[in-house]
């Protein structure tokens, strides 16, 4: 097509000559009109067909970009499902001294956590949980850090959590709770922890929670649970201040102990999981939701929170 517009325009071209000799000026002229009408015919057939393929190219370029589009991006993916579909391990941090979520009985990890986070391990693809046993203050760095893939260590969900790490839904209900000796009655609620020792753990929601509202009480930090009921139990300090599920079940084991009925805080409790991760908390997330359904998630509460 282009190839015979060519011609067309080279005809014309060829039509405009100079005056032939012999030839009046009206001959001369005729010819002259004859070569432009030419040229114009031609040029007329090229532009059209130049802004033809324009368009066509146009339309292919754009169907092209768009199927590039498609094939360039990336599916969804996640590192920690990447991981667990090549080792079939799920790698869980926890400080594992909080019964009943997470503590060691006769050298094996037990606790609700433990058991509901293998129930949804099962649901995501992985055939082994790895614990990792840590201080509680090292949980969020160490998942930032990646030395587990996931929190399973009863931590309450909290806005400056939230700044760090992301959270699953909610798991279980919790909240502070003051815990004394079961002959003070000196202690009677938040109000009289003014000026007392109070027994907290170390990185926990106790500690801000008391230091914004109570500052006056005397801080004593611990780095375990265990630590802190003692402090308690030998007199050492006034009170405990720590999640509800927790103090109850202790004092049921010790007597000596109590639990104020007046509660401080109401919190949930959540897995904690890195911002990046997030097809991975879609999986923990549908876990979750699925075991609630089909009722394993309350035989866990049963078994752990009979006593609550």
């Amino acid at each position: 097509m282009v190839t015979l517009n060519g011609s067309l325009l080279w005809h014309g071209f060829c039509s405009i000559k100079k005056p032939v000799r012999g030839l009046g000026l009206g001959q001369s002229l005729a010819n002259f009109s004859k070569g432009v009408a030419y040229m114009k015919r031609g040029f007329s057939i090229l532009l059209l067909l130049v802004l033809l393929a324009i368009v066509i190219a146009g339309c292919g370029g754009s169907t092209a970009g768009s199927n590039s589009s498609k094939t360039s991006e990336p599916a969804a993916t996640d590192a920690v499902l990447d991981a667990i579909k090549k080792t079939g391990v799920l790698t869980v941090g926890t400080d594992a001294t909080f019964a009943p979520f997470e503590y060691t009985e006769n050298n094996q990890m037990v606790g609700f956590d433990i058991d509901l986070v293998r129930e949804i391990a099962k649901l995501i693809g992985a055939k082994d949980v790895k614990f990792v046993d840590i201080d509680f203050k090292g949980l969020i760095p160490g998942l930032q850090a990646k030395q587990f893939d996931m929190i399973a260590s009863a931590m309450y969900i909290t806005d400056e959590r939230k700044k760090v790490i992301n959270f699953s839904d909610p798991y279980y209900p919790g909240g502070l709770v003051i815990m004394v000796q079961k002959d003070n009655n000196t202690i009677k609620g938040p109000e009289d922890l003014k000026g007392k020792k109070i027994a907290v753990q170390i990185g926990t929601k106790s500690v801000t929670y008391l230091q914004q509202n109570y500052p006056e009480a005397k801080l004593v930090e611990v780095e375990k649970n265990a630590e802190m009921f003692l402090e308690l139990e030998n007199g050492r300090v006034d009170a405990v201040v720590t999640g509800k599920p927790a103090a109850k079940l202790y004092v049921q084991k010790r007597p000596i102990l109590k639990v104020l009925d007046k509660q401080l805080t109401v919190e949930e409790y959540g897995f904690g999981i890195r911002k990046e991760d997030t097809e991975f908390l879609k999986a923990v997330n549908s876990a979750l939701k699925t075991l609630k359904e089909n009722g394993t998630y309350q035989k866990l509460v049963d078994k752990w929170f009979e006593g609550k």
